[in-house]
């Protein structure tokens, strides 16, 4: 065991005598696997970040919620121009089917619609994603509050003026104050602030709350409408823990159907959109881009494992006379064979660390910069680490095998 580590240790001692002695031959034959580490890493750590990310934002929903809307989350077979005819989801459906639905957990009323402003005295804040619900909300997606509470029943059912705000919003308008009890304009009305949510941070797949306000859904109904162009209205439903989600869904579709008088034979004119189906979606795209990502730095590590084996070549070449003197004094072929194998793979993974330290420092710089976590975990540096290695040996192999079979005696002369 010991002579291994001597092994090494030479080995190590020669790759670095490489680095100093031939700095840009050996600086251009890195740079493949540095560029090709760094890649694969980087894409990888991006893509890592962006799933904790969206597992973080998604973690307060149940997989199994529904959610009922004349839009599909994903791909259809029916035509654009059919599915553009179907009608919104009204209230009076949710009504009949919170009494009808068995198995339900929570069933709860959104409608999307277009962002406002909401002012207080002086101070004004732009571009607030208004989400008009109804009070079932706070239990299907788990809200949690700094300050205040949410809107009881009684006060969405009667459109009652209050209003519950993100973060953001709470520290534009109203800076340390308790926003607790004060006015703001919405609609031109004066909405009563009764919560403020905890701050969540940039969320990628569902509205930032931070710079959110939730209104009572019968508020904007009264305002515009349940047929009007500019909103999208959704039935959310939170089925019981143990249900047959396919039976549930046909319950779903039976009632609704009964509800809107559709014949035997035609097509349903809703979706039953499920939401697990659209996380699956969302892990099927960063599956791709994982191997979009490995197929482009593949072709890096290729050109770097040849720039490994040139100059592992060179190196033979180079050293063709202390190979023959080592072999006359009794070096076996396996230990001229592992020395330039380790040196090939400790060449490598100098490439290889200088790609992770490359990855690791701009994450540092864009988690500063953006609100958004940058990850580099040590699952991935220890990946790019083994692929280093792997590289090295792989493109060591065969001048090793061509320095282990050289023969002393032409060695020596040679060199000379």
């Amino acid at each position: 065991m010991l002579i291994y580590f001597r092994l090494l240790n030479e080995s190590f001692r020669f790759a670095m005598n490489a680095l100093r002695n031939n700095k840009l031959r050996t600086l251009l034959s890195l740079l493949g696997v540095t560029i090709g580490i760094f890649s694969i890493i980087a894409v990888l750590a991006a893509v890592d970040s962006l799933n904790r990310k969206i597992t973080k934002d998604l973690s307060s929903f149940d997989k199994n919620t529904i959610y009922l809307m004349k839009m599909s989350f994903g791909p259809s077979t029916i035509p654009q121009w059919k599915r553009e005819q179907f009608p919104n989801v009204k209230y009076d459906e949710y009504i009949y089917l919170k009494g009808a639905m068995t198995h339900t957990a929570q069933l709860g009323y959104q409608i999307f619609t277009k962002s406002e402003s909401i002012k207080f005295e002086s101070k004004i804040a732009s571009d607030v994603t208004i989400i008009p619900v109804s009070h079932e909300f706070i239990d299907i997606q788990g809200l949690e509050f700094e300050k205040g509470r949410f809107y009881t029943d009684s006060e969405a059912n009667s459109a009652a003026r209050v209003i519950v705000i993100g973060d953001e919003i709470a520290k534009s308008l109203f800076d340390e104050a308790n926003p607790i009890g004060k006015k703001v304009r919405l609609y031109g009305q004066r909405f009563t602030v009764i919560g403020v949510l905890k701050k969540q941070g940039a969320a990628l797949l569902e509205n930032n709350r931070d710079v959110s306000a939730f209104i009572p859904v019968n508020f904007v109904r009264q305002l515009y409408g349940d047929n009007n162009k500019i909103s999208i209205n959704v039935i959310i439903f939170k089925p019981q823990k143990g249900v047959d989600m396919d039976a549930y869904k046909a319950e779903i579709s039976q009632k609704l159907r009964n509800f809107r008088g559709l014949k035997s034979g035609t097509i349903d004119n809703f979706f039953i959109n499920v939401f697990s189906g659209f996380t699956d979606l969302i892990d099927g795209i960063i599956s791709q881009m994982n191997l979009v990502g490995w197929i482009i730095s593949g072709f890096s590590l290729l050109v770097g494992g040849f720039g490994i084996a040139n100059i592992m070549f060179v190196s033979v070449k180079e050293r063709t006379n202390l190979i023959g003197i080592q072999k006359s004094l009794g070096a076996k072929n396996k230990f001229i064979l592992f020395q330039f194998l380790f040196e090939a793979i400790i060449l490598s993974v100098i490439g290889g660390v200088i790609g992770l330290l490359l990855v690791w420092a701009i994450a540092l710089v864009l988690t500063k910069v953006l609100d958004f976590e940058f990850v580099l975990s040590m699952a991935n540096i220890f990946l790019g680490t083994g692929l280093a290695a792997l590289i090295g040996l792989i493109s060591g192999i065969l001048p090793a095998i061509t320095a282990s079979k050289l023969d002393p005696v032409e060695a020596i002369r040679t060199g000379m």
